[in-house]
């Protein structure tokens, strides 16, 4: 396995993406990655596309613009639309490469992103195969789980946010996670912890996020678009998830004409690492290598 970076356009600018090729000269069947809320590739992206490497698959594994090594002004910024351009953007420039056979393509995403597969898989009939991992399907349903008074005062700082962004001025930041009580994005008691734990020592991630996007989240609820995924969905669910909870992922897989589920007995963060993430990561790969 070879790990190079590489840089492709969307919409006027340029995303950054790690490529894990396997060996042998293909053509290879391929994955596209992307983190969660707020997240970058090296926040144990890089652990699930080594194995998906190791087994044969091409792995590709991009920043969204205004995060990580993307590009993008303000930085910070999390809009539901560009981020779905970006993964049109990365499936059609891993279907370009010469090394990958265009018609066994997956898709896999995790948390926020998880959301993302479902619908960029349900607009594009070629997509062969789909991971979401413990997905938000329905911002709804997520929102309902943070404290009232939290909610609130995000929603005063969200509205600021936005009058800035009309303005041109920069942005209003807020904690991506943070213990309970806080306001923050996550306060789950495994929020602070949990993303810390996914993090290298040496990353350059800010625990900020651009809060206009509280504003628009509950509008977005991919679950209504898991019907029309004709590809084999596989949804991974962790039982104790406080972030997402689990019900939206269940409904969503029900929904999947081709929807299975896989259950870890753990929350949201614990997936990403140690015993659990041996488990996730197996039953992902042998999931991939079926269908692909």
């Amino acid at each position: 396995m070879e790990r190079t970076e590489v840089t492709f356009g969307t919409a006027g600018e340029r995303l950054t993406a790690w490529v894990f090729e396997p060996e042998g000269s293909g053509p290879h069947p391929a994955v596209v990655l992307a983190h969660g809320l707020g997240g970058v590739r090296e926040a144990r992206l890089d652990a699930f596309a080594e194995r998906f490497a190791n087994t044969g698959l091409l792995a590709v594994v991009f920043d969204y613009r205004h995060w990580g090594a993307s590009e993008g002004e303000p930085r910070q910024l999390l809009d539901i639309n560009r981020q779905l351009e970006d993964w049109r953007s990365a499936v059609a420039y891993t279907r370009s490469r010469e090394d990958v056979d265009p018609e066994r393509l997956a898709l896999w995403g995790t948390s926020f992103s998880g959301g993302h597969v479902i619908a960029v898989a349900a607009d594009d009939s070629q997509v062969a195969a789909a991971i979401s991992q413990v997905p938000n399907t329905d911002s709804l349903v997520s929102l309902a789980a943070v404290p009232v008074s939290t909610a609130a005062r995000l929603t005063l700082l969200a509205l600021r946010d936005e009058a800035r962004a009309r303005l041109g001025r920069p942005p209003v930041l807020v904690p991506l996670q943070g213990p309970p009580g806080s306001v923050a994005a996550m306060t789950s008691p495994d929020a602070e912890p949990g993303y810390r734990a996914l993090l290298p020592a040496d990353s350059n991630w800010r625990n900020e996020i651009a809060a206009r996007v509280l504003l628009r989240l509950p509008f977005y609820r991919p679950v209504r678009a898991a019907s029309r995924v004709r590809c084999p969905l596989l949804v991974c669910v962790c039982d104790y998830d406080q972030i997402t909870p689990p019900s939206q992922a269940w409904r969503a897989a029900r929904r999947a004409p081709r929807g299975e589920v896989k259950r870890y007995p753990v929350g949201h963060f614990s997936i990403y690492t140690g015993e659990n993430f041996e488990q996730a990561v197996s039953d992902q790969t042998r999931f991939l290598t079926h269908h692909l």
